[in-house]
């Protein structure tokens, strides 16, 4: 495997994020395929004697946190936690990110926001100068869905957006569901001229649980490339 390969930049990064971790720390763990290379390289550490305990964002993490033997706590009986490590779909230098690709961007948010510090890892295709080819999933309740779409679009044709294509995700026959049972909705913007106004808009509607925009909430941003891993901190 070489090291411009994708999964091998994940590892890459994920292992420059151990570097964070010190014994007796509680650590939020997220979900998708980054985060799990995380897992992966914590599991014989934990094996080898780090001290360390955790609390999954999904349940899939959940899963593959007890098969390494990774012990897990409840949030509400470990927080504030002292640092949680997940990846991103899409970062910028600023360190707004979108999460949500796996579906799972609430528990991950309430995780984060529960934590002293968030470390994103991803490889270098992650970060972009401007956010928005990614499709910004925003999650919903299951009642009243076209009426909470029609919501979003006007709330977000006041920020200057038109023609956004919404889709629910999985389709509308058979919607996927969040662990919270809960619907997404990918809208795919494009780019986004203001993450900071657009969070604030859709974080106030009725209908919307939460959306994938982590504005203000990581610490640092740990990118991998061929040519080596870059760390980047929030800036005082």
């Amino acid at each position: 495997m070489s090291r411009s390969d994708p999964s091998s930049l994940k590892r890459e990064a994920a292992a420059r994020a151990l570097d964070f971790v010190t014994s007796g720390m509680t650590l939020g763990l997220g979900t998708g395929s980054t985060a799990e290379a995380f897992l992966e390289l914590l599991g014989p550490k934990v094996q080898a004697g780090l001290d360390v305990v955790g609390v999954p964002t999904s349940q899939r993490t959940a899963q593959k946190a007890k098969a390494l033997g990774i012990p897990l706590v409840e949030l509400d009986a470990a927080a504030p936690l002292e640092l949680t490590v997940d990846g991103a779909d899409e970062a910028d230098r600023d360190l707004n990110l979108i999460k949500g690709g796996g579906g799972a961007l609430l528990r991950e948010k309430i995780v984060a926001a529960s934590s002293k510090r968030m470390v994103v890892i991803a490889d270098g295709s992650k970060l972009v100068d401007r956010l928005g080819i990614f499709p910004l999933p925003v999650e919903i309740v299951s009642f009243g869905i076209k009426t909470t779409i029609r919501r979003i679009e006007a709330a977000i044709a006041g920020l200057d957006y038109s023609d956004v294509p919404m889709t629910i995700r999985g389709g509308n026959q058979e919607p996927f569901r969040t662990d919270g049972g809960n619907f997404i909705v990918d809208c795919a913007f494009g780019a986004i001229k203001d993450a900071a106004a657009l969070a604030r808009a859709l974080g106030g509607l009725t209908g919307v649980v939460d959306h994938g925009l982590f504005i203000g909430i990581a610490s640092a941003l740990v990118i991998a490339r061929p040519e080596g891993v870059e760390v980047i901190e929030r800036k005082a």
